[in-house]
């Protein structure tokens, strides 16, 4: 069975060119009260879409699969995805 998993990146992105104005937590919530398998994060060293606070914070709120994607090379990344 295909299951859909929500790529929230881009709430991130408009999030942090409009000061703002859009939560990425929220973001994960509606996706899985819309019936979303999961939600994927692919954050990055610059954090330029998806910052690691995000990747702490989503990962208490969310009851479905939570899948982060990126740079596993990176010690400050494998650090927040394990906290």
């Amino acid at each position: 069975m295909t299951k859909l998993s929500v790529n929230i990146n881009k709430f991130a992105t408009l999030r942090n060119s409009r000061v703002a104005t859009t939560r990425t937590c929220k973001a994960a919530i509606d996706a899985q009260l819309f019936g979303a398998d999961g939600v994927t994060v692919h954050p990055r060293p610059d954090e330029r879409h998806i910052r690691y606070k995000d990747v702490y914070d989503i990962k208490k709120i969310i009851t479905t699969e939570f899948n982060i994607e990126g740079n596993s090379q990176e010690q400050k990344f494998v650090d927040w995805c394990w906290i």
